[in-house]
């Protein structure tokens, strides 16, 4: 990996790789090779979930990259339907069972689901789970304000951190701004705009203006505004690629330029008020 990759500091005392390597949408047979290849390459991140079907690729690539496990972040996440003390117990048991391992570095909500209305319930397990030192710290994703303050409400706990949809075209600044005044750590899920940011003039005039990427352009962003980031693919190349972003900076007229492709409608995955798939 190029230049020393960052570590982010968590309000419980942990901390963690600021760039992740995400496995979405990698199929479960393909995902031990893609996984050793990221270890190999310098990523020390990890992050799945239950939904993506893949935890048993994930923990057959880990074993198989022969990395100390102290020196790993592994992450992964309770889905929709699974919600609920009882469950998201149950459902954390079996993700560390297809993973292969005594404990997760960090265990997440997937989704809130509010017209269901039990993630405080998934919320309080996950404390507990944390207590007994099996989810080493516990986050959420997808969270809005009103959800992030239920939990702070019901509980007095607050995660280390949330995990949303974040890019250029969507740039979520109040939801960060709260995740700022409470300590908490903006993770960037789509951090490159599910590739419908290729094109941009302007990501394509500071790319050129510093020898790079749009897509380099766009994670050195995320990692300038202090954003966890996840970066995904099954190229070992473009692996690379992504990981080579910390021996460059992007000015103040370049992250200018960047805030300034914020906009309202720039969404391109679920509205999490709205959002309660609980089957697939």
């Amino acid at each position: 990996m190029s230049g020393n990759p960052r570590t982010l500091s968590f309000h419980d005392g942990r901390s963690a790789p600021q760039l992740g390597f995400g496995v979405w949408q990698v199929e479960n047979d393909v995902t031990p090779a893609v996984v050793q290849k990221a270890l190999e390459l310098g990523y020390r991140s990890i992050d799945t979930a239950a939904i993506y079907g893949n935890e048993e690729g994930v923990g057959k690539g880990i074993a198989q990259a022969g990395i100390d496990r102290s020196e790993l972040f592994i992450a992964t996440k309770v889905w929709n339907d699974k919600h609920g003390h009882d469950s998201t117990k149950a459902s954390f048991e079996e993700s560390l069972e297809r993973l292969g391992l005594d404990y997760v570095d960090l265990y997440l909500i997937h989704w809130p689901v509010p017209k269901v209305d039990k993630f405080v319930d998934a919320w309080e397990c996950m404390i507990q789970l944390r207590d007994e030192g099996r989810a080493k710290s516990i986050g959420v994703c997808n969270f809005n304000v009103n959800h992030l303050e239920k939990l702070l409400d019901k509980t007095g706990v607050l995660p280390v951190v949330n995990q949303i949809e974040l890019h250029p075209r969507f740039q979520q600044a109040a939801l960060r701004e709260f995740h700022a005044e409470h300590d908490i750590i903006t993770e960037a899920w789509s951090p490159l705009g599910q590739n419908r940011l290729w094109e941009e003039p302007e990501l394509l005039r500071i790319a050129k203006k510093h020898g790079r990427s749009v897509a380099q352009v766009m994670l050195r962003w995320h990692v300038q505004l202090g954003n966890m980031v996840l970066t995904k693919s099954v190229t070992q190349s473009r692996m690379q690629e992504n990981a080579s972003i910390f021996d460059f900076v992007l000015d103040d007229t370049d992250m200018q330029a960047i805030a300034e492709l914020d906009q309202p409608d720039g969404r391109v995955g679920p509205d999490p008020d709205l959002f309660r798939d609980i089957k697939r």
